[in-house]
């Protein structure tokens, strides 16, 4: 799973997900791009268990910056 962050607004620009429960994940990120927040949003929801969206806060804790 990988989430691409714009640094200067927090929002998510993208996302890619491979694997089983995929399209759970990608339709969460969806939500929060489609309402123009901040990744911050679902970052700190709690998410529903046992489902492959409960990786979601787990990824964006782990955020490293890239500038290019």
């Amino acid at each position: 799973m990988s989430i691409i962050i714009d640094a200067e607004t927090d929002k998510i620009l993208g996302a890619a997900v491979l694997g089983i429960g995929g399209d759970e994940i990608i339709s969460s990120i969806l939500n929060i791009m489609y309402a123009d927040q901040p990744y911050t949003v679902i970052g700190d929801s709690v998410q529903p268990h046992p489902t492959v969206s409960e990786l979601i806060p787990a990824i964006l804790e782990g955020l490293t910056s890239w500038s290019f």
